[in-house]
């Protein structure tokens, strides 16, 4: 019997070298097929610059491709190997509306300042540490958006996928000129000051609903069998932060897999998230169209093998199947050790990234939500 899992991987630029060179990519796709993968998330839009070569930016912004891979196109190189040893490949759009980090608003915001988002005090919007265009723009959606497409149309991918940064906007902006007048001509008033005013957070994620709308759209009308991904803060809390209604998104069926991101640093607070998220914010939602993104490294943390397994194991039995791992070296830390155990455990049977058809047949005989806490409830007791 064929097992149908989304088994995935980021592969990003930061603290990584597996995109620097030809010769990088290939022993990276080996080493994952290898170990039982068969989806990889590679970064291709960070830091105001393609990891391909692109007109959109080349015309909008005089950029082709982000300077060190410049003469190279590490897309068509991992697309090319991946293929050849059985993984699909899902472009990943990094830093999505965010326009550069600690840098003032970047090279982008240089040549197109009319296109920053802006707080309640009128200055460039940052959180975190990023900058950001004004997702809530038609222009700056009109240009990802562009992106995306020239991306689906031009390269052999298997779908696309947004994340935290895309769609989004943190829940401090949508103050610039534009978007102020939109509200005042719709609602009949000016925002209010109160950025976190149910009625002004739920008018602008709708704004960021509709553009995944056009989006999802926009992509299946190039290939309808590529998957529209997205890899979105934990619902609830990203909607309070970031205007994220990945409820929404589910619902009225503009992605095709979700994959939260549980970035949790034990399993107890991982499996706590996953429970409260399955019980309220996505309480009764299709579960084959989850499959969450998992910290396996980030700086000096590193997860352990024996709460790799558990995750997900607790995944499985939640009845999810799949998972996506932040990031890619970390199974390559202590002599790929995390590689090997999923080798020799959960991934150790070979498994099909799910399809759009799969998708849609698996959300057809989706598990009732009685069922899964039976399942959690017989769990726990055997952990307890």
């Amino acid at each position: 019997m064929t097992i149908i899992e989304t088994r995935g991987v980021w592969l990003t630029t930061t603290d990584s070298e597996v995109l620097r060179s030809q010769e990088r990519i290939a022993s990276a796709m080996d080493f994952l097929a290898e170990t039982g993968f068969n989806v990889v998330f590679p970064v291709v839009w960070g830091k105001g610059a393609t990891l391909y070569p692109s007109q959109v930016m080349q015309q909008t912004f005089g950029i082709e491709i982000d300077p060190s891979f410049l003469g190279r196109d590490p897309l068509a190189e991992v697309v090319a190997v991946a293929h050849r040893v059985g993984l699909k490949v899902i472009p990943w759009f990094e830093y999505g509306f965010a326009s550069s980090y600690n840098m003032n608003g970047g090279q982008l915001l240089a040549k197109k300042p009319e296109w920053a988002a802006r707080d309640c005090k009128g200055n460039l919007l940052k959180k975190n540490g990023f900058e950001w265009l004004n997702s809530l723009n038609p222009e700056v959606q009109n240009f990802m958006l562009s992106l995306i497409l020239e991306v689906a149309r031009n390269y052999e991918v298997d779908g696309i996928q947004g994340d935290d940064r895309l769609p989004a906007l943190p829940c401090e902006g949508g103050y610039d000129q534009i978007t102020v007048e939109r509200y005042r001509q719709q609602v009949g008033k000016h925002p209010p000051q109160n950025y976190k005013d149910y009625q002004w957070l739920k008018w602008r994620a709708d704004i960021l609903t509709e553009f995944l709308a056009r989006l999802y759209q926009s992509v299946k009308a190039i290939n309808p069998n590529l998957i529209v991904s997205m890899a979105p803060n934990i619902p609830g809390w990203g909607f309070q932060e970031y205007l994220q209604d990945s409820r929404t998104w589910l619902e009225r069926g503009l992605v095709d897999i979700l994959h939260p991101q549980i970035y949790r640093r034990n399993i107890f607070s991982y499996r706590c998230t996953l429970e409260q998220l399955l019980h309220k914010e996505l309480a009764g939602i299709e579960l084959a169209r989850l499959a969450p993104g998992i910290l396996m490294k980030i700086g000096s943390y590193q997860i352990s093998g024996n709460e790799l397994v558990q995750a997900i194991e607790f995944n499985r039995a939640c009845g999810i199947s799949g998972e996506v791992f932040f990031f890619y070296e970390g199974l390559r830390e202590n002599n790929n050790a995390l590689a090997k155990v999923l080798q020799r455990g959960p991934y150790a049977q070979a498994a099909t990234f799910p399809s759009v058809a799969d998708l849609n047949r698996l959300s057809e005989n989706r598990i009732g939500l009685s069922s899964i806490w039976q399942r959690l409830i017989r769990l726990f007791h055997t952990i307890f």
